[in-house]
């Protein structure tokens, strides 16, 4: 049950290739009624994803109440797609990007070409299901030895290079330098001098750079846990209110990170995602795929005061419902 990886490889399916839907999760609703926009979605389960991610995100927009819509494809229920709709109502809670930079700082070539030769690894990695991570550093370290090796730089590159990947990071106007920076540094050596630019990131208008900072921050958690002589503290926040994002990988990769903040049940932290996102804690714990819906589910369990050994059983013994019931209460006492 205890959430300690700072990555989950999310694998996004490209709508070219129309694999069967097996599963539709909507998300964001709360006063338009989900059958509008299951009908204007124009699928169902069983049927191939949309041809047109773009139009069928313009159909879903202009249903009244409906603000944005995005679709993303995810793998995989039983070998089909999962297709998650998000939607942001008019008046609904949602979560603030900043304005998108533009200065002309871009990284070195050495820290941008070993980046790219990590990723072309790790996608050799994810095929051969070599993902396993140590984080006891405070940062990523691949059980696969090619991904390794390029990491392994990053330590290198980010003791030479701070000053430039915090420019580029809260500065460039080029949104894949910005996502390298997220990562790379993450394995600078004094990881309390990092947290803040992290911590920044979090609302760039990029979701791969919001990503990586928040997988950066993930294992330096790991890091803060086990030596908490360091002082290294995370502030959940920004990560709050990702819950509410429009954004798939936003909700599921804050939810993860937010798991192992909780850990200690910080009461103003609980109370905090309680105040900001028992709705969209609820309807992710409701998820129909057990892996994405875990982490939403066991912080759900949290905030409804539920004891850990509680909520552990209610998923061992595929009874959802009495954590979810415990939730929904919650949230109507706070309606009163």
């Amino acid at each position: 049950m205890r959430l300690t990886s700072a990555v989950f490889l999310f694998v996004s399916l490209a709508f070219a290739q129309t694999p069967e839907i097996g599963v539709i999760e909507i998300y964001g609703l709360r006063k338009v009624p989900e059958i509008r926009i299951r009908q204007a979605l124009g699928v169902q389960e069983g049927d191939p994803l949309p041809r047109s991610k773009g139009d069928t995100e313009e159909a879903l927009e202009k249903l009244p109440g409906v603000v944005r819509a995005r679709l993303e494809a995810a793998c995989c229920e039983e070998g089909k797609a999962i297709l998650y709709v998000g939607i942001e109502e008019s008046r609904a809670p949602r979560f603030e990007f900043r304005e998108p930079p533009r200065e002309a700082v871009l990284l070195p070539e050495e820290i941008h070409d070993t980046y790219v030769r990590f990723l072309a690894a790790l996608s050799d990695a994810v095929r051969s299901g070599e993902t396993e991570e140590d984080f006891t550093e405070g940062h990523s370290r691949m059980k696969h030895a090619a991904c390794r090796a390029q990491q392994e730089k990053f330590v290198d590159l980010a003791a030479r290079h701070l000053d430039v990947l915090r420019d580029v990071l809260r500065n460039s106007f080029n949104e894949e330098h910005r996502a390298i920076a997220a990562y790379v540094i993450g394995y600078a050596a004094d990881k309390k001098a990092v947290v803040d630019d992290l911590q920044f990131a979090l609302r760039d208008p990029d979701e791969t750079v919001r990503n990586n900072a928040m997988r950066a921050l993930a294992a330096i958690e790991v890091l803060a846990r086990r030596r908490p002589t360091l002082g290294l503290r995370i502030q959940p926040t920004w990560m709050i209110e990702m819950l509410n994002s429009l954004v798939w990988t936003d909700r599921t990769t804050a939810a993860v990170n937010l798991v192992n903040l909780t850990e200690d049940r910080d009461p103003e932290v609980l109370a905090q995602i309680q105040d900001r996102a028992l709705e969209s804690l609820l309807e992710m714990a409701a998820w129909k795929h057990l892996g994405h819906a875990l982490p939403a589910f066991i912080l759900l369990g949290r905030v409804a005061g539920m004891k850990e050994q509680e909520i552990q059983e209610a998923w061992r013994t595929g009874d959802r419902e009495k954590v979810l019931a415990r939730g929904r209460e919650l949230a109507r006492r706070r309606k009163r």
